[in-house]
């Protein structure tokens, strides 16, 4: 129909009507439509009257009639005659012409051939195609973060296109749940996850694996987390599978937990029902990190958590025939604990535990044997009190030595003695080791490094400052084995060693 309007109306009052039609139906502004035809008859033009011309089209927004002109500019020295003209020729046509100037020659009008109407089509078209794709990128750009309806169009590599009926969007394979299919016509629900402006046009991705989009399907069944009142803490997603949403409420008097599952179950299974079954535990959130932990584990049971605060390690500790449950199926249950509460746990059994404590208690009272030349008794009894190294013995307060029943001043001095004695002997015996394994003198002053860190370095071939600056402090910690360093302390390290680097950078 464009293209027989085109033929039949080239100079007619009716395209402005075709322009009209084409706008209302697009959703565009018209002015668009006007351009691409503008720019239509302008390419046809040049090739009737030669496309080294430089010309303009124009249609008259009242009349529409079309306006072709040459254009002719101004110029000090002409170096395309098509195009140009010299001062004198302008100052003939007008007498204040200036270098910089335009003439513009009307010519007659043109009547558009089959092909030649045929491509001012294909350039409208062109046109209007950009102007709707600016326009859904306009349209969706600020709704990344929205769950949208759409209709199924269909299926490529397993990757779904989306109708949403002002454009299409794209999920993904991974952005879909696994095992669930879909056929051309399904109504699909889906969290827009980015939208982009590509080579092809604007890109809107959807996703229903993303965590946001759970969050999202609770905020539209849960009117209390609508309200504000019920806030979304966490959220981890094995899709398809099992998720776990951690939840709490600005309310006392409100049940988050209740809130979301609903009357009988209503509100948690509508979700459920969406998300092709997944199985989701409800947790609330705590402040105080332990409970926090125990209830991001259900339904394991937990007896004990032993917490390491600088590296945000936990070990927790539950009944030998818990394990299993605590665990999950291919870890799934700790895992989505640990990226639901951000803390990296560790699971033991009691018996595991125990055995492991036992193991270390007898390591200790050993050394104590060794090194103190006690009897098993008082080491025991000293790492029953709390000991766990020479380090322990040798720089408590004598006060702390003298309280453990049993002891008095002259047996917690001897001990305190015995402990520094054992201490210097080490530190000497590594040094000659340290000096053997040829470590650099800048290595052996830098500051922070204890003999006992110098030698586990040196067995590493760690010599020198820039042998160290070169570990990244994953690597440090792997060296020093079980010198306890945390990863601030392997960071402060690793920096340090690096300042001659950035000295030099400075230098050049």
């Amino acid at each position: 129909m464009l293209e027989d309007n085109l033929n039949q109306s080239i100079a007619r009052p009716e395209l402005l009507q075709i322009a009209e039609s084409v706008a209302r139906e697009k959703s565009i502004d018209q002015s668009i439509v006007i351009e691409a035809m503008e720019q239509a008859i302008q390419s046809a033009a040049k090739r009737k009257y030669g496309q080294e011309l430089e010309i303009r089209a124009g249609i008259n927004k009242k009349s529409g009639e079309i306006e072709i002109a040459r254009v002719l500019k101004v110029s000090e020295v002409v170096e395309n005659k098509a195009t140009e003209i010299t001062l004198e020729e302008g100052q003939k046509r007008d007498s204040s012409a200036r270098v910089g100037d335009y003439f513009y020659d009307p010519l007659p009008p043109i009547e558009l051939g089959r092909v030649a109407a045929q491509t001012a089509k294909q350039v409208i078209v062109q046109k209007v195609r950009d102007a709707e794709r600016e326009k859904q990128y306009e349209e969706f750009k600020d709704r990344v973060g929205e769950v949208v309806n759409g209709l199924v169009k269909r299926i490529e590599y397993g990757n779904v296109i989306v109708d949403l009926g002002r454009g299409e969007a794209f999920i993904r394979r991974d952005d879909v749940i696994p095992r669930e299919t879909f056929r051309p016509g399904d109504r699909i629900r889906s969290w827009i996850s980015e939208v982009k402006k590509e080579q092809r046009g604007p890109q809107i991705y959807l996703s229903r694996t993303a965590n946001e989009f759970m969050t999202k399907l609770f905020t539209q069944e849960v009117p209390e987390i609508y309200d504000g009142i019920i806030q979304i803490i966490s959220v981890a997603r094995d899709p398809g599978s099992r998720a776990k949403i951690s939840v709490l409420s600005k309310d006392n008097s409100i049940d988050p937990v209740g809130a979301c599952v609903g009357m009988r179950g209503s509100r948690v299974q509508a979700v459920v029902a969406e998300l092709q079954n997944e199985k989701i535990d409800i947790i609330p959130f705590s402040e105080d990190v332990p409970t926090y932990l125990v209830n991001a584990l259900a339904p394991a049971e937990v007896t004990k958590v032993v917490l390491d605060e600088e590296e945000k390690k936990v070990e927790i500790v539950v009944p030998d025939d818990q394990l299993s449950l605590a665990i999950g199926r291919r870890g799934q249950n700790v895992r989505l604990a640990c990226q639901l509460t951000g803390w990296d746990i560790d699971i033991l059994t009691e018996g595991s535990e125990s055995e492991r404590r036992q193991k270390e208690m007898n390591n200790i009272s050993q050394l104590f044997i060794d090194k103190l030349n006690v009897d098993e008794v008082i080491a025991q009894v000293l790492v029953t009190e709390g000991f766990a190294s020479l380090e322990a013995v040798a720089y408590v307060p004598i006060e702390d030595l003298i309280e453990i029943e049993g002891f008095d001043n002259k047996i917690a001095e001897e001990l305190r003695e015995r402990a520094l004695t054992s201490i210097k002997e080490n530190e000497e015996g590594l040094l000659i080791d340290i000096k053997n394994m040829g470590i650099s003198e800048e290595l052996s002053n830098f500051e922070g490094l204890t003999p006992a860190i110098l030698y586990k370095l040196g067995k590493a071939n760690v010599k020198t400052v820039n042998d160290l600056a070169d570990l990244a402090s994953d690597e440090l910690k792997e060296v020093l084995e079980d010198i306890p360093l945390t990863s601030n302390e392997a960071d402060e390290i690793i920096m340090k060693a690096r300042e001659s680097w950035f000295e030099e950078d400075k230098n050049t």
